[in-house]
């Protein structure tokens, strides 16, 4: 008996970070590729999750995320014009059928979302952090996380303080990424990130 494997293509079939490169940017901000990749790490996807992206800027952390849970959904908010463009255009390349945009502030949109969650990515807040996690947390499944992105320490104090208030575990990991451009061996250091895991 002879047994001919079937050729596939590898590329279809890989599970892999996504690099910056890859994805369309526009003008709007995206959480870069070694924060994606341990924001998404944090989040504990599985391929049926259902993943929430709050403040989705150019789609980054949703598409990855709707890339690795192929069984399940991603629902991203955003309400600039030009990164919602962007997040149209990245669905598109990617070939994404399980990732849901919703257009328009969060707080504004919060009763047209009526799903359960078993993850929750917070990248922007428009300025009401404390609401956005209070709220959005009541979407969040018993031991689901929530993730937070922040550049600031104003926003790292108060989202900590509305997590612990609301009973979730917490914990914050600083991350400073420099890469070195060109041809020189410098390095140029971007902006520090703080990433806030809350567990329900």
């Amino acid at each position: 008996m002879i047994v001919e494997r079937e050729e596939i293509d590898i590329k279809d079939k890989e599970l892999h970070f996504i690099k910056d490169e890859e994805l369309i940017r526009g003008n709007c901000p995206m959480t870069k590729e070694e924060i994606r990749i341990l924001s998404i790490a944090k989040l504990n996807l599985r391929e049926d999750s259902y993943v929430l992206d709050v403040g989705a800027g150019t789609g980054s952390i949703s598409v990855q995320a709707a890339k690795f849970c192929p069984l399940g959904k991603v629902v991203a908010i955003e309400k600039d014009e030009d990164a919602i463009d962007t997040i149209k255009k990245n669905v598109t390349k990617f070939k994404l059928n399980n990732l849901e945009l919703i257009e328009g502030e969060a707080m504004e949109v919060i009763n047209s979302i009526n799903y359960s969650f078993d993850s929750i990515f917070i990248g922007g807040s428009g300025g009401n952090i404390e609401d956005i996690i209070k709220e959005y947390g009541k979407k969040l499944m018993p031991g689901g996380k929530m993730i937070l992105n922040f550049i600031t320490i104003n926003n790292l104090y108060k989202a900590m303080d509305a997590l612990k208030k609301l009973g979730y575990k917490v914990s914050c990991t600083q991350v400073s990424i420099s890469k070195t451009k060109g041809e020189s061996y410098m390095l140029f250091g971007n902006n520090p990130i703080f990433i806030i895991e809350g567990e329900k």
